[in-house]
């Protein structure tokens, strides 16, 4: 009798550091599982920024850029995420009454959506509206401070406004977080030029 149990004694010996490890690698990986939609999408855009800055040929920055853009348009709700995808599509079809409706309503039920404060930044700029896009730039940057393409707003906006040293600001800190953007190193250097002439 005591040969049988032999065995699985020495299995359940050997079992342990197994199950040992199993808890080690479960413990590891808890923090993760225990991440909202909104932290986890903090890390991948921490990653993807970190692929920005490394890129090794405009490709993979192009690659990165839209990875990021993407990333940014989807938040924790899918009806958040249509409505922006409405709104954009009446903007661009040049409904722009239709389009500021849907924003006034996606933002008033989702404040923390950053993208849909920069689509509405957007069609305030479209319009001409550039008190309001700028206000709607603060709120954006609030909610995600490396938004790069409202600080090209920002600086579009103070280009048009004459305030080119303000408009030179916002572009450098724009490159500083994607310097991979050709249109707006050119927009520095002829405002440059403006600045100090020759």
């Amino acid at each position: 009798m005591r040969g049988l149990f032999l065995p699985l004694a020495l299995s359940l010996c050997l079992a342990v550091p197994a199950l040992a490890d199993g808890v080690k690698q479960a413990a590891a990986v808890a923090p993760v599982l225990r991440q909202s939609p909104a932290e986890l999408r903090g890390d991948r855009l921490d990653m993807l920024f970190a692929r920005l800055h490394k890129a090794g040929s405009e490709d993979e920055a192009k690659a990165a850029e839209s990875d990021i853009w993407t990333l940014w348009a989807t938040s924790d709700s899918p009806t958040a995420d249509v409505l922006l995808q409405q709104a954009t599509r009446a903007m661009n079809d040049g409904a722009f009454d239709a389009s500021r409706g849907i924003l006034d309503r996606l933002i008033g039920a989702f404040p923390d959506y950053a993208e849909a404060w920069n689509k509405r930044a957007t069609l305030n700029f479209t319009v001409g509206k550039y008190d309001e896009s700028l206000a709607d730039i603060d709120k954006v940057l609030a909610l995600e401070p490396r938004h790069f393409g409202a600080l090209s707003g920002r600086g579009l906006i103070l280009r048009h406004q004459k305030k080119y040293g303000e408009a030179i600001d916002a572009f450098n800190e724009a490159l500083a977080i994607n310097p991979n953007m050709p249109s707006i190193k050119d927009a520095v250097k002829a405002l440059e030029k403006i600045e100090q002439p020759i």
